[in-house]
């Protein structure tokens, strides 16, 4: 199966399509990686190097793969972080065109805005360019608790909240609703979940919260929730595969005192993750 992903990317570290990339190809898809900037390290350092591909730049590269011929071939697209507004209309145009051509694709949308403690750190227009165009356009989405809050107007501290806000999401038009780094009220303590919503039934899972902070693990999430739910169709088999994967990427992580996720220590444990996480249903 072939991924059309649409993400940054660095040369050090693991952020955009440096984290999707290597998880995607690990599981046997074809990607075909289309970098909206080339920075030497992510932004969290407080310093970079590197070009912003301009949105035309990006739009030539995906014409040339339509040159080729392929984009019937394509069985899904993946976004997550977007610059500016203009390179989410290509980004959204890419999918209405390869949907033109291959009617069973899908399209995975992580709507990359802000986090909890921190806010919003995309330019202005994003956060409404997600609610009111991307997100609607997408058949998954892979919000966190912060971003699903501003995309419903549901404040979530309950699993009552969780709920009510992924069903106001999906009303949005995604089909499925991944929330990552839940962290409710009423959770067991020095736990993280993720929270799995279809038209069919709601899937949690629970990890334990591990005491390290890093970037990049949100788009890995989306990229293997995609390539599970794509394999397999099973969305409580995708939430338990996704989330014990992540979870021994980030134990990895966490042991190594790395500032990095560490994919590619961690690379056989993508695959078969040592310890599994069961997805409860809950509702």
């Amino acid at each position: 199966m072939n991924i059309l992903s649409i993400q940054s990317s660095v040369a050090y570290g693991h952020v955009g399509n440096s984290a999707a990339v290597f998880p995607l190809q690990r599981m046997g898809f074809e990607v075909w990686p289309v970098n909206t900037v080339h920075f030497s390290n992510h932004t969290g350092y407080g310093e970079w190097r590197g070009p912003v591909i301009p949105a035309e730049d990006i739009s030539g590269v995906i014409r040339g793969i339509e040159d080729r011929g392929v984009l019937p071939t394509c069985d899904a697209v993946l976004s997550g972080y977007m610059g500016d507004v203009s390179l989410g209309e290509v980004v959204v145009g890419a999918v209405g065109r390869v949907k033109e051509l291959n009617p069973e694709a899908v399209y995975c949308c992580d709507p990359v805005m802000g986090d909890v403690g921190r806010g919003f750190f995309v330019r202005p227009g994003i956060p409404d360019f997600m609610r009111d165009v991307a997100v609607p356009a997408a058949d998954y989405i892979t919000p966190n608790q912060f971003e699903l809050e501003f995309l419903t107007g549901v404040e979530v501290s309950t699993l009552d909240d969780a709920l009510e806000a992924s069903d106001k999401a999906r009303r949005l038009g995604p089909a499925v609703v991944l929330t990552t780094s839940l962290r409710r009220k009423d959770a067991e303590k020095n736990t993280i979940e993720m929270l799995a919503v279809s038209g069919e039934a709601a899937w949690l899972v629970e990890t334990p919260s591990l005491p390290l902070e890093v970037n990049g693990a949100g788009d890995a999430t989306a990229a293997l929730f995609l390539a599970h739910l794509m394999r397999s169709g099973n969305l409580s088999e995708t939430l338990s595969m996704t989330a014990s994967a992540i979870y021994a990427v980030l134990d990895e992580t966490h042991r190594t005192g790395s500032r990095e996720i560490r994919l590619v220590a961690a690379q056989e444990s993508i695959i078969e993750p040592p310890e599994k996480f069961e997805a409860k249903r809950v509702r």
